[in-house]
């Protein structure tokens, strides 16, 4: 596979930061509760951008580069429904303010990026030279497959996290969530708001993410421009998704065994790659007939309201 010219990478990184500046500009400009609506915009218009840079990919090198791209990006983002969860407890946990929770995940994303182009990058080496780490990978998705479809409480314990524990052993926590700022001053001496300690969760949460994610790309791709353009698109919105989703994923019965059952097919798909390959196409239509099975199981039978 030859690389990627680097005026390609050019153009995506133009496009990226674009998006995140006109993202700013015209939704972000000042810190407030995004409302439903508001978010909804904001993933039409994510998945309009990720759908037109596809289709240059298609005119760029192909049908099958395309058709990798955006089974890349329905897998990241179905798998990426997952991080919504650790989020929401991340946010109660820590009595975050909602409008100030974009902040924490637009910044995120940039942890995000640079993890994910350098998990990506060193995932397609380590396949080139050691060829039986495929089998490496496709045991850990089968392991977080396994894993999703066991019946479990999810919960978070900060206090057990060794990132946040590392900043809380330099830095003193302020109690007082000091508005939009990661920092503040304290009797004489700096000290680090809530805010900032749930953007070192949300990294740290991250970290643990890449583990799955990249390894679930590299079963559809190993083309590393395909496998991190696709990923990146997919991270740009899962801000606006969480935000849309977050009252609404606890109340889809099956979610979680439905991304398992994802989760499960792309390892499979890794196990057998070498003797039945698994065309993009027919990937793409078991992900999506998963997903939408997902939809409608948990619209017949809605999670029963807590008590």
């Amino acid at each position: 596979m030859s690389p990627t010219p680097i005026h390609v990478w050019a153009i995506f990184a133009v496009v990226i930061v674009a998006a995140l500046l006109i993202d700013l500009a015209l939704f972000h400009r000042k810190p407030h509760q995004i409302p439903i609506r508001e978010a909804l915009i904001e993933i039409a218009a994510w998945i309009g951008l990720a759908l037109a840079f596809n289709v240059w990919i298609f005119f760029l090198s192909g049908k099958e580069s395309a058709l990798q791209f955006f089974t890349g990006y329905v897998v990241e983002q179905s798998m990426s429904i997952d991080n919504i969860f650790m989020f929401i407890l991340i946010f109660e946990s820590l009595d975050i303010p909602h409008r100030s929770r974009h902040k924490v995940l637009y910044y995120g994303v940039v942890g995000a990026f640079l993890l994910r182009i350098a998990f990506i990058f060193a995932g397609v080496a380590l396949l080139e030279r050691f060829h039986a780490i495929l089998y490496f990978f496709g045991a850990v998705l089968l392991v977080t497959g396994i894993r999703m479809l066991l019946p479990a409480k999810k919960e978070i314990r900060l206090e057990r996290n060794w990132l946040v524990r590392f900043t809380r052993s330099i830095f003193p926590v302020s109690t007082d969530p000091a508005g939009e700022s990661f920092w503040v001053k304290e009797s004489g001496r700096i000290c680090v708001t809530p805010l900032f300690v749930a953007l070192i969760a949300v990294e740290a949460m991250d970290i643990v993410f890449a583990f799955d994610s990249v390894p679930a790309v590299l079963a559809i791709t190993r083309d590393p421009f395909i496998a991190f353009s696709s990923n990146a698109f997919a991270v740009l919105g899962l801000r606006a998704l969480y935000f849309a989703m977050a009252d609404i994923l606890p109340r889809l019965r099956y979610l979680h065994q439905g991304l398992a059952t994802i989760v499960i097919f792309v390892a499979g798909k890794m196990f057998v790659s070498e003797r039945l390959p698994i065309p993009t196409f027919a990937s793409l239509a078991v992900i999506g007939t998963i997903i939408a099975i997902t939809v409608v199981a948990s619209m017949i039978r809605p999670q029963s309201p807590r008590k």
